[in-house]
């Protein structure tokens, strides 16, 4: 991808690449759901799928090819619907791109005390602090993990904040999609 640094490495270019596949379909998506695999693999495995995926003459021997899984189900809380995955083996790791609220951290003393879910919703969304965001994690069954965070207000590729530990809840729940 045009805007994916070659020195990250590659499974920060898968999520790199997922953010700017997001970014292109715009805002107010629902979340989406990745299977990450060796493009090497994909290749010499299943020649046909690489080829529509444009990745026969690729040069490059330790890349992630993200595939975009079926629709998440609408209605079914994300971390249900996390805990029904299981992936075969040649699924090196997943990642998942889904828009949230969120709050400064000089705003989290603000939050009133006892609030359910739906009332901290409620209270966030109302909140004049709020930023909305596109966060994309990704993992890898070894557990290595990466993640974009991109701003609505700042939308632009130069302005993705990139880091392993962004999203650390996200990423220990698709981590425990590979479990056992």
């Amino acid at each position: 991808m045009s805007n994916t640094p070659m020195a990250a490495s590659p499974l920060t270019r898968a999520v790199l690449e997922i953010d700017e596949y997001a970014s292109g379909l715009g805002w107010d998506q629902p979340a989406r759901l990745f299977a990450l695999v060796d493009t090497a693999r994909l290749r010499a495995q299943e020649p046909g799928l690489a080829a529509q995926l444009g990745l026969e003459d690729e040069q490059e021997t330790s890349g992630l090819t993200p595939i975009e899984q079926d629709e998440i189900p609408t209605g079914k809380p994300l971390d249900e619907f996390l805990g029904t995955i299981a992936w075969p083996d040649a699924v090196t790791g997943c990642a998942l791109t889904v828009e949230r609220l969120m709050l400064p951290p000089s705003a989290e003393a603000q939050v009133p005390q006892g609030l359910d879910e739906a009332a901290l919703t409620k209270w966030v969304a109302r909140h004049p602090e709020r930023q909305e965001v596109r966060m994309t994690v990704a993992v890898l069954r070894d557990g290595t993990r990466e993640s974009a965070v991109r701003l609505r207000e700042k939308d632009s590729p130069t302005e993705v904040l990139t880091g392993k530990d962004l999203v650390p809840g996200l990423a220990e729940a698709l981590k425990a999609t590979f479990e056992d």
